[in-house]
């Protein structure tokens, strides 16, 4: 076991159980988010959680600018935690960006993983003709200018947006509180090579059955977006939750969210 890269991405290992179900936190989280959705698994599986470098408890030191200007740097991440718990054959299941974050490792190293699950996942979040991402240029830039001019507004903004959770505000205040607990030039970096990615040329080489789960309402990821996903992605299955809104159903609705994960995994 590989304790540089343990200690590194903080994994965490918990469960019992021969399958391996692999946790990927997206843009401005860490494996927290998982915490109500872990315990419907450690009986029956071996879990892992880790938190990309800069994000959660991981070692920040680490942070590259060369290395994270693209997903690929995220997706060796994940490529490299793997290795150090000597894993195959998972179930990988990522929020967000996490979810081309976890393409691109299973393009790259297909004997790694049985399936892929997504949840609000994205191949492209600009608009162009023919494909509504869900955010036009300048939209994106304001929002990595407002990254950097002012992190805790640009946090206090997009918190509500992803949440959509007016039932429960103690949530948005929760997720929020995870947001500005990021260091802002490292989360910055994140977001910027995130919103300016386009992996949609990608879709088709993905060699594993992947699962996409979608709200009705997304403003971060758009049904559209889920549905193409779902048309390029050549052994794809589309889940479009019942109750859940907004882009993070595993925190808002974590019951909702493990029958789904659930249902695929068998």
């Amino acid at each position: 076991m590989n304790q540089h890269i343990i200690k590194r991405n903080h994994v965490q290992v918990s469960g019992s159980g021969e399958r391996t179900i692999v946790f990927a936190h997206g843009l401005g989280c860490d494996q927290t988010v998982w915490k109500n959705i872990v315990p419907a698994f450690a009986a029956n599986y071996r879990v892992v959680l880790f938190d990309y470098v800069g994000a959660g408890r991981s070692d920040a030191s680490a942070s590259s600018a060369e290395r994270y200007s693209s997903l690929h740097g995220y997706a060796q991440d994940l490529l490299e935690v793997c290795d150090a718990l000597q894993l195959e054959n998972i179930i990988f299941v990522g929020h967000s960006v996490s979810g081309m974050i976890g393409s691109l490792a299973a393009i790259q190293r297909p004997g790694l993983f049985d399936k892929l699950i997504m949840i609000g996942a994205s191949p492209c979040y600009l608009n162009e003709p023919g494909y509504n991402g869900g955010f036009e240029l300048e939209e994106i830039s304001e929002l990595l200018d407002m990254m950097e001019i002012n992190y805790n507004e640009w946090a206090k903004y997009l918190a509500p947006i992803a949440m959509l959770n007016e039932e429960k505000p103690e949530l948005t205040a929760e997720f929020e509180m995870m947001l500005n607990a990021n260091s802002p030039v490292i989360a910055r970096q994140f977001a910027e090579a995130t919103f300016m990615s386009d992996h949609r040329h990608d879709l088709q080489n993905i060699p594993v059955r992947t699962l996409i789960i979608q709200t009705k309402e997304d403003a971060i990821a758009p049904l559209e977006v889920a549905q193409y996903l779902h048309r390029h992605i050549p052994n794809s299955e589309l889940s479009i939750m019942e109750t859940a809104k907004g882009h993070n159903p595993h925190i808002s609705h974590p019951e909702e969210t493990v029958q789904e994960i659930k249902r695929i995994i068998g």
